[in-house]
């Protein structure tokens, strides 16, 4: 299935979180926090301005971002679990 986020709304995927702390240990699911960084799946076209033109997203598919800890919507599509968020939330990209 396609999805396409409409307006300032973007499409991430959380990356996976360690299981393992550094000493080893290894950590159970209901201990973990849910990584606050994801990929950008995909973006909307923009928001609209006051004046009614479009205001293209600093975002791109591929993009590595930090999100707030609580930002977003969590959405299962085609068995992957995602979150929808607006661009707002977005707090950076990483760059390597």
């Amino acid at each position: 299935m396609k999805f396409r986020p409409l307006h300032d709304r973007v499409l991430v995927k959380r990356v996976e979180s360690e299981e393992k702390t550094a000493g080893g240990i290894i950590i159970p699911d209901t201990a973990k926090e849910k990584p606050m960084q994801g990929t950008v799946v995909a973006v909307g076209a923009g928001a609209r301005g006051e004046d009614g033109k479009l205001i293209a997203l600093d975002v791109k598919a591929g993009d590595t971002v930090l999100f707030g800890k609580w930002s977003g919507t969590e959405v299962k599509i085609d068995g992957a679990d995602l979150l929808i968020m607006k661009e707002s939330d977005i707090m950076g990209i990483l760059e390597a």
